[in-house]
């Protein structure tokens, strides 16, 4: 196995991390770490560009719509390397969630994107989530609604409030991602938060926004009065 203490001395990441730090490697040198041993034919650096290049656009963000099964197919990621990777990636998904406040108003859409926006923001297809609140718009949880699409056709009304029921919330928030990293809402996102904002009413169960996750930005449709009632 061809490893990283093989490259000469100022090209190894370990080496340029401790002088420089991490902030001064290349993304395939930060997955060369991870993944730490390459094969008889290619380094462990060598082996993180093959698997950038299996990325769209061969970026970091890339990693995150790579399947366990589709990592493993890289010649040289076996099965603990591809649990490395897959890891790793909740990991900064975590980090980026933790310094989010949860507790009692959970209504502000600044601080309900920036709990979400690792999550969905590296998605190449669009993820609409429910995120549920309790009587002092403390988060509950959140379901995932539709994949793939946000389309009014598509999302059964009866799905979205048995769930939201069955949870004892009180008011719902809309999440979803552009994958386009555009967030401006198109007609059948403005569809979507009509319908279920007028079901939710009827039901008494409010919906307090919907608010859309594009490439470190958002729009909330409350913020530009496009909430029905809002």
């Amino acid at each position: 196995m061809l490893k990283i203490k093989e490259l000469p001395e100022n090209e190894r990441p370990y080496e340029r991390c401790e002088r420089w730090g991490a902030a001064a490697l290349s993304d395939a040198e930060l997955l060369a770490v991870i993944i730490r041993t390459g094969t008889k034919q290619k380094r462990s650096v060598e082996l993180a560009v093959d698997i950038l290049r299996l990325c769209e656009g061969s970026s970091l963000s890339g990693l995150h719509d790579l399947s366990m099964a589709q990592l493993k197919k890289i010649p040289g990621i076996g099965r603990v390397k591809a649990i490395q990777i897959q890891c790793v990636l909740e990991l900064s998904r975590r980090l980026g969630q933790s310094g989010t406040p949860k507790g009692p108003g959970f209504t502000n859409p600044a601080v309900i994107a920036g709990y979400y926006m690792e999550t969905l923001r590296h998605y190449r297809q669009e993820h609409l989530l429910m995120v549920m609140l309790d009587t002092k718009n403390r988060r509950i949880g959140d379901v995932l609604l539709s994949k793939g699409s946000v389309n009014a056709a598509i999302i059964s009304p009866r799905d979205i409030f048995l769930e939201a029921l069955r949870h004892d919330a009180v008011h719902i928030i809309l999440v979803h991602n552009h994958p386009s990293g555009d967030p401006t809402p198109s007609a059948e996102d403005i569809k979507v938060t009509a319908t279920v904002a007028r079901l939710g009413g009827m039901l008494g169960i409010g919906l307090l926004d919907h608010i859309i996750i594009g490439d470190k930005i958002f729009w909330s449709l409350l913020e530009h009065g496009q909430l029905p009632g809002g």
